[in-house]
């Protein structure tokens, strides 16, 4: 497929190498010469514009950081809708609040495009051996024609449902994914203020019921103290403030996710926000005194 991919970072690079690996025509754009570079060397062509890409392609894929970012690159002055053809398909794999994915798909379909909401779960690991998991809003022609190109970077690709559900589904997975992190790290910090070794503790948990991967993979980085970020902070405190939102919009409790919340604003405001999300083991330390 002729492919255009807009977003070179953390997660977005390896995704688009990826694609280029699987024999693809790939075009990319980015805001900094830097992270285009590896993807030009790689063999990606390059493009002057989101609109210059949209001209050239037949998918668009993008990864950036929120919504003011996707609406820009979908619909901004130089935007994806200047130069797509009708019938284009434009997959969105940021992670942004379910309402705008719906907004944006109406508006992206008034201009021709055809539009899927698709973020990810498995954070830059996934990305790098393609294997994350893709959670896909959208109309069932857009979905099965971007299919060939999300397996290459995920093993995990599920239609959930109409625009904005696959943000919906990953808002669910952040919820999970942000009380399990918290959750692991209580519970290291419980046991090494008792006296007993987290390493030992781990080992005894991963044999029954509290088996998950984040204690599995995040509770070794804990403990091997490796905070450098696959997933920042901040993004997850971004993330968690969605699913808040949603749940305002909504009338809904969602207590655990409420505290989560909390906690990822304080990593942020005591200057962890720039750390992978599993260094709130350390903000726990500080607020126990250890």
């Amino acid at each position: 497929m002729k492919i255009g991919f807009i977003g070179l970072g953390i997660m977005g690079r390896p995704m688009a190498l990826n694609l280029l690996k699987g024999g693809h025509e790939l075009t990319v754009w980015g805001r900094r010469p830097e992270s285009v570079r590896p993807l030009a060397e790689a063999g990606a062509l390059v493009a002057a514009s989101p609109a210059d890409l949209a001209a050239r392609v037949e998918l668009v894929i993008s990864m950036v950081a929120d919504a003011p970012d996707v609406r820009q690159i979908m619909l901004g002055d130089q935007g994806v809708v200047q130069g797509a053809a009708s019938g284009l398909v434009a997959v969105d794999m940021s992670t942004i609040a379910p309402a705008a994915a719906r907004r944006l798909g109406l508006e992206l379909a008034e201009r021709g495009v055809d539009f899927l909401d698709a973020p990810v779960s498995g954070g830059e690991a996934g990305a790098v051996a393609g294997t994350l998991s893709v959670m896909v809003g959208g109309s069932e022609a857009g979905f099965s024609r971007a299919l060939p190109a999300l397996l290459y970077l995920g093993r995990n690709v599920i239609h959930v449902g109409e625009s904005g559900a696959g943000q919906v589904a990953k808002a669910a997975n952040q919820v999970v994914t942000g009380m399990g992190v918290l959750a692991v790290a209580e519970a290291f910090n419980f046991a090494r203020a008792a006296g007993v070794d987290p390493a030992r503790v781990r080992e005894a948990l991963l044999g029954g019921f509290a088996y998950s991967k984040i204690l599995e993979n995040h509770g070794r980085r804990m403990l091997d103290r490796d905070f450098q970020p696959g997933f920042k902070a901040w993004m997850h405190q971004k993330d968690m403030n969605i699913v808040m939102e949603t749940a305002f919009t909504l009338g809904l409790a969602l207590p655990g996710a409420a505290a989560t919340a909390q906690m990822f604003n304080a990593m942020s405001g005591s200057g962890l926000g720039e750390e992978d999300s599993v260094a709130v083991i350390k903000l726990l330390e500080q607020l126990s005194g250890s």
